[in-house]
Formats: C-alpha cells, structure tokens, sequence
C-alpha cells in the first residue's frame, strides 16, 4: 500500500488486507484453470468428427437460389477442408447439385455456410450431406 510523505510516495511495509485477497482468489483461479485443462487433457476420448447438416433457409438470388445450412461437429476433433454437398432431386433424379467447402468446423460446435444452386430446391428432396475432411 502506498502512503504520502512529504509530497512524496513510499510504499508501507504491510500489504492492505484487499491485496491478499486478490492474490488469493487470482492464485485459486489460475490453478483451478490448470487442473481443468490437465483433466480435459487426460480425460478427454478424440472422437473423430462426425457431421449433422440442416437446412434453415432457401432464398432467390440474382441468377438462381442460395441454400442456406447450419452444420454441426458431434466429434471432439476437429475438421478441416470440410467438403459440403447439397443435391437437389425431383423424381428420383438429380436435377441441380452444387458444393462448398468450410476451412474449419472444430469439435463440439456449430458452423453455417450456403451454396448457390440454379434450380428451385422447393417442393422437391434436397440431400445434404459432408463428403470429406482432413485432419488439421
């Protein structure tokens, strides 16, 4: 704690009470941050990535429709390069087809990307689905 004396500042010989403290609960935090991450480490199962895509939006665009799609990695590992592809199918054909690929969609979250397609995805079967990845 710092006093003043004669216009001048000295530090005082004793720490104020608010000074342990704060050492205190900044020493506590630190180590509870390290033990959770050394559980984590250990703990933890890699799961490899694995992917659930749905649509949540379909809109006409200048010159065709963006197909809107949410992603999500159920694995703990994460995924890079994810390759998406939507196809489009009336009557058992595929009648429009277009893909993407996502640059990173780590473990136990949820990512979102669209796709431009030129014929209409509504009233007919759009199949999306993750074609591939690589391991970062």
């Amino acid at each position: 704690m710092t006093k003043t004396f004669k216009n001048r500042h000295v530090e005082s010989g004793k720490a104020h009470w608010v000074e342990w403290a704060t050492g205190v609960v900044s020493f506590l935090l630190v180590l509870s941050m390290i033990g959770w991450i050394a559980m984590d480490a250990l703990v933890r199962d890699d799961v490899p990535p694995s992917f659930q895509l749905t649509v949540t939006r379909t809109a006409a665009v200048e010159g065709g429709y963006r197909l809107e799609f949410d992603i999500l990695n159920q694995g703990t590992s994460t995924a890079a390069a994810v390759l998406v592809r939507a196809d489009v199918v009336d009557s058992g054909q595929v009648v429009d087809s277009a893909e993407v690929t996502l640059d990173y969609v780590p473990g136990r979250s949820k990512g979102s990307g669209g796709l431009f397609l030129l014929q209409d995805p509504a009233g007919r079967e759009v199949r999306l689905r993750a074609l591939g990845y690589t391991d970062p």
